[in-house]
């Protein structure tokens, strides 16, 4: 199962983070993916409900999905659909081949929002 994780993290504690990561992948252990942000407010922004849903029906689908094809599957406006997708994919939630093509890479996304300052 391929999962990416997401993570509110003080900027304080960004920089020994990311070296903890680069120090895992210089082992040759396997590092998974993350996303982090400042606030529970930037994570809301940027992963809203709508393009939740967006993730999951792509993430389910067998067949060969374009922006026009979702937004007519999900009843959403075309012009929504393709901002949300242009967001995810810039976050690497979504992929778009040169054809179009939506996939999504992760199986699970897993948040974690600690409550103190040592989660």
């Amino acid at each position: 199962m391929k999962r990416i994780e997401i993570e509110i993290m003080r900027s304080s504690n960004a920089l020994n983070a990311a070296i903890e990561i680069w120090h895992k992948s210089e082992t040759g252990k396997p590092v998974t993916p993350r996303i982090s942000f400042g606030s529970i407010k930037d994570l809301f922004s940027a992963i809203t409900e709508k393009r939740l849903e967006l993730l999951r029906y792509v993430a389910e689908q067998k067949e060969v999905l374009n922006i026009r094809q979702l937004a007519q599957a999900l009843g959403r406006d075309y012009k929504n659909v393709h901002t949300d997708v242009g967001g995810l994919e810039e976050l690497g939630l979504i992929q778009k081949d040169e054809k179009g093509v939506l996939t999504v890479p992760y199986d699970e996304i897993v948040i974690h929002a600690g409550l103190t300052e040592a989660a």
